[in-house]
């Protein structure tokens, strides 16, 4: 009962994201139609291509998709592209090898017969090949098209919506029910797309061949109601198009928002949206839950986003590749000054809230081993295991600066993303993790944070990042960043991500309710 009372108080964000799948989909499946049977057709012709295109798409097709997904965002950026180019590449192998195959397949006796009645090279492809192999290319089309619907879900890492960012969401917050809420429909598509192909299949296929266990007027009433079939969900596909045709407007003043792939950032990427849009006559396209540290800054590098709000303790170790250091004061003169003058970015007036890292531990490990402090952890390391997650384990700043300067040996390392690393710190799967020092999660489980005795993280103060060119063209968004960041403290934010993460509200529902209540709107 609890998963249908989410679904009907989210059910507008999941019907959108589900039509929004459906749209990136069948885009995906319908270029890589386009490309892979003419390559099929091609390669079946001139034989000395089929051993290097095949074996390339073999290639394509080992490579993990989030590895093509990161080497292609330099190239053509964020959002719905990437993801897409991403979903096709995968998609042609199967387009490509059931073409080859069926064209190779047809008997050289029909070949020959067509040529001795006279039928040219194109004639015998458009009316013996091509006729004679569709069911066939079929197979493998219906094999990618099912695929795409759960390769897509990968677009919601850069921002290019879908079912993904429920479960993506879902992973992240420990919400049982987002996920479904988003794999349930992923599964529904996936058998509606099945559906859609084998009936296009069926259609394609020669009558003689489906009439070994029909007679042919069997076989013609069943075409007739698949045709009513087929009729019926391309016109719902049609409508799913038609609904996300959006009028332009030029002279709309508009920017774009966005933020990083965790709780914290989602709330502040819709709460700075509703503020400027309450507060001004500037519009926000919103691309939250956009990535990791480097997808978002090489984003605003590239002019796909405007704004979001980061960190000054990334900006200064992960971007600026400065050693940490603790001076809070000279970390946010040197982010602010070297982010103008090389990236032509403006930083601006930092929030009240400093969101560093930490270590955290569960309240029987604390009481077990008496720890308070990082240094405390020192005799018992070696004994104990840690699930930082991956940028974590990366980072200057991070765990191999933290081993070196507190001479921590820990008995392994198990690196594991987003909040899946606070289960398996409840499971004892491992004794300790990174936290941020605002996480909701710290409050949901009771954890201990230890102190930082040696000071090692450098300061995680919160600072709104913006292109130059934006701030020149609309002031009054300094004045109102500025301001919404002195509401913002250690706790709020904290509770604000305890109200996600623990709580199950959507993060554009807390962030509203925050500006509210402190009557920001």
């Amino acid at each position: 009962m609890e998963f249908i009372d989410y679904v009907i108080e989210n059910h507008e964000q999941i019907i959108s994201l589900f039509l929004e799948h459906i749209e990136l989909t069948f885009i995906a499946v319908g270029f890589s139609i386009l490309i892979g049977v003419p390559i099929g057709i091609i390669i079946s012709y001139i034989k000395k291509l089929d051993k290097p295109i095949l074996g390339l798409s073999s290639v394509i097709q080992a490579v993990p998709s989030m590895a093509l997904l990161g080497f292609l965002i330099p190239f053509v950026g964020i959002g719905t592209i990437p993801a897409i180019i991403v979903v096709i590449l995968y998609s042609l192998l199967p387009i490509i090898k059931n073409t080859y195959t069926g064209i190779n397949g047809i008997s050289e006796t029909m070949i020959e017969s067509a040529r001795g009645i006279g039928l040219t090279k194109s004639q015998i492809l458009f009316k013996i090949q091509i006729p004679q192999t569709l069911p066939v290319i079929m197979a493998g089309i219906r094999i990618s098209a099912v695929s795409a619907v759960g390769l897509m879900t990968m677009s919601a890492f850069i921002g290019g919506g879908g079912l993904g960012y429920l479960i993506f969401s879902g992973i992240r917050t420990l919400n049982n029910y987002q996920i479904l809420a988003g794999a349930i429909p992923a599964c529904i598509l996936a058998l509606i797309v099945d559906y859609f192909f084998g009936l296009i299949e069926k259609l394609v296929t020669p009558i003689s061949l489906q009439m070994k266990d029909l007679s042919k007027e069997e076989v013609l009433h069943s075409r007739k109601k698949q045709k009513v079939m087929l009729f019926i969900i391309l016109l719902l596909i049609g409508l799913v198009f038609l609904s996300s045709i959006k009028v332009s407007n030029k002279d709309l003043k508009m920017i774009t928002v966005s933020g990083k792939d965790f709780t914290e950032q989602n709330v502040l990427c819709e709460m700075v949206s509703d503020y400027i849009e309450a507060n001004s006559d500037i519009s926000v396209n919103r691309q939250c839950n956009l990535g990791g540290a480097q997808v978002v800054f090489s984003a605003i590098q590239r002019g796909d986003i405007d704004l979001y709000v980061d960190y000054l303790g990334t900006d200064y170790t992960d971007i600026l590749k400065y050693s940490p250091i603790s001076d809070v004061d000279k970390v946010y003169a040197t982010v602010k000054s070297e982010f103008n003058s090389k990236y032509d970015l403006a930083v601006l007036d930092r929030m009240n809230f400093n969101n560093t890292y930490a270590l955290a531990v569960r309240s029987d490990t604390a009481l077990k081993y008496n720890l308070k402090t990082i240094s405390d952890l020192i005799p018992y390391a070696s004994s104990l295991k840690i699930s930082p997650t991956l940028e974590f384990v990366n980072r200057e700043d991070g765990l191999s600066g933290l081993s070196k300067v507190y001479g921590l040996i820990f008995a392994d390392v198990i690196a594991i993303d987003g909040s899946p690393r606070y289960t398996a710190l409840m499971n004892d799967n491992s004794q300790v993790i990174d936290a941020f020092t605002t996480d909701g999660l710290l409050k949901k489980f009771g954890l201990v944070v230890l102190e930082d005795d040696k000071s090692f993280f450098p300061p995680y103060y919160a600072v709104p990042v913006i292109r130059n060119e934006v701030i020149e063209k609309y002031p009054e968004l300094e004045r109102l960043l500025n301001n919404l960041g002195n509401y913002l403290t250690n706790d709020s934010v904290q509770e604000l991500n305890y109200e996600v993460d623990e709580l199950g509200k959507a993060p554009s529902v807390v962030a509203h309710d925050f500006l509210e209540n402190n009557n920001l709107i």
